[in-house]
């Protein structure tokens, strides 16, 4: 870089640090050097690469500059190495995200706790931050604090990012309590075929919400004089459609009653999270809620999400393909039991430590160490059902497990149009899947893995799914472009490394 270049990249650095709130020392503290670098870096007096640049951004939450943050990240990984050691299983992803969400029903001030600091969670700060909410990282931490503006302001929304996360969809509920229309973009996320709203708009029709969608916008307009007059009854029984109709329900004064409603691990986090903003929620953990919400939330509050089952199950397909013995610490014991007792018909072995509870206070955790062996294929297919059923998310991690097992796995994914066929990846790495229609696959196992070089899926769990079958493959293989693993999953890689991994992150100059 010129001299010239370097000064123009220091002044925007310490203008986006500034923004952010943080000083000098703090911001060193998240880029692991000293607070005379990061003098020399915002003084144009240091040379920088792709790399740092990248990680100067990420601490940030601003894309400093267009070219590190163009060039994708790729991870280079060492197969065929045994893992060993202990590993916390981070908070929810998906909690997270309901949480944050739930922020905008706040007038108060709300600070979520050890919050998973994750692409998704950085894409809803972003919009968030674009509409007035201000929202900080507190200094040595993962707690995020979110304040509210008097008013949103959603003519100044961040449509780049909002456009890059199906999240979005979530702020239909909360902001039908403050506008009478308004608009939203249209919603991104992984690429998992043709998902429709209908079920969250019909959920939100009780509360007076129409919405058209049109021209990459969703036109939305609310009748305040709306309002539940029967139980609602959801007609899938989603997780984010469950959430949206609590959003409403929060802010009703009134009780609504909601049928067929997820009683997933993320919609508890939400009940119990609404529970401390004052709203009256019985039925939590069953699939009928009743919820008495109240007209105004003006409170300063704080949150601690629970631990992410879905990271939890990654860990332990981890430790099975690469035929490890680990400890994972703090797994959700309640929102695994489905996929434990069928990796115990598969012939797995662990042991798990007396259960304790989650700093939400509510969450039932346990310690679980994998025991290394041989597994054989189950008798039955392989499908997903709604909690207490075997979670959607970690359908996509018995691929790999099943290409490890001796015999022949028919997975179902019957939820999603496309994501069966991302599977069909692990071929390439010698796995023998064989693609029945979109939305099952054949897999027989065991499996020789081979190194490989492959392109990540578009999709989240599948991506993982390649990364835990090149952690079993000898010799390096190369997984291109990861940023949809970033999204889900907090220094992933690094984290794998503390275990005896060897995976490096670079990107293409």
């Amino acid at each position: 870089m010129t001299d010239d270049y370097l000064v123009r990249v220091g002044t925007l650095i310490r203008d986006a640090r500034r923004h952010r709130k943080l000083t000098q020392t703090e911001l060193a503290e998240a880029l692991q050097t000293s607070q005379s670098a990061v003098a020399r870096i915002e003084q144009g007096k240091q040379n920088l690469s792709l790399e740092t640049l990248a990680r100067i951004s990420e601490a940030l939450d601003s894309e400093i500059v267009a070219v590190a943050s163009s060039t994708p990240l790729n991870l280079r990984i060492e197969g065929g190495r045994k893992l060993s050691g202990e590993i916390d299983v981070r908070t929810s992803k998906n909690a997270a995200v309901a949480c944050l969400c739930a922020s905008l029903l706040n007038k108060g001030k709300t600070t979520l706790r050890n919050l998973a600091r994750i692409e998704e969670v950085n894409r809803i700060t972003e919009v968030l931050n674009s509409i007035g909410v201000k929202t900080r990282w507190l200094p040595d931490s993962s707690d995020l604090e979110i304040t509210p503006p008097e008013q949103f302001d959603l003519a100044a929304m961040d449509e780049t990012a909002a456009r890059r996360t199906r999240t979005i969809l979530m702020f239909l509920g909360p902001l039908l309590h403050e506008f009478d229309s308004f608009q939203l973009p249209n919603a991104g996320g992984c690429d998992l075929g043709s998902r429709t709203v209908e079920p969250h708009l019909h959920a939100l029709r009780a509360f007076g919400l129409g919405v058209v969608a049109s021209h990459g916008y969703y036109h939305a307009t609310v009748d305040p004089t709306v309002h539940p007059t029967r139980p609602i009854i959801l007609t899938e029984r989603g997780d984010t459609v469950t959430e949206n109709a609590l959003f409403a329900a929060a802010r009703y004064d009134g009780t609504t009653i909601i049928r067929n409603a997820s009683p997933n691990y993320m919609v508890q986090d939400l009940c119990f999270f609404l529970q401390k903003l004052g709203v009256e929620i019985d039925g939590i953990g069953s699939t009928t809620l009743t919820v008495r919400g109240v007209k105004e939330i003006n409170m300063d509050v704080e949150y601690h999400p629970s631990e992410d089952p879905i990271e939890a199950m990654t860990l332990v397909a981890a430790a099975v393909v690469t035929e490890s013995e680990i400890t994972i610490k703090r797994v959700p014991i309640e929102f695994m039991e489905i996929e434990l007792t069928l990796l115990e018909s598969m012939g797995m072995k662990y042991e798990t430590s007396q259960e304790y509870v989650s700093a939400n206070g509510h969450t039932r955790l346990v310690d679980l160490r994998t025991v290394p062996g041989p597994l054989t294929a189950p008798k039955d297919k392989i499908h997903p059902m709604p909690f207490p059923g075997l979670n959607i998310d970690n359908l996509p991690f018995f691929a790999v497990i099943a290409a490890f097992a001796q015999g022949s796995t028919t997975l179902h994914d019957w939820v999603y149009e496309n994501r069966a066929i991302y599977l069909t990846e692990l071929t390439a790495l010698g796995a023998k899947v064989q693609l029945m229609d979109p939305h099952r696959v054949l897999i027989e196992g065991p499996t020789r893995w081979r190194a490989a070089e492959v392109m990540s899926p578009p999709a989240l769990r599948p991506a993982v799914v390649i990364l835990l079958a090149m952690l079993a493959a000898p010799g390096v293989s190369v997984l291109r472009n990861i940023y949809v693993i970033d999204r889900g999953y907090e220094e992933l890689d690094s984290r794998l490394n503390r275990l005896g991994a060897n995976i490096q992150t670079f990107r293409d100059i």
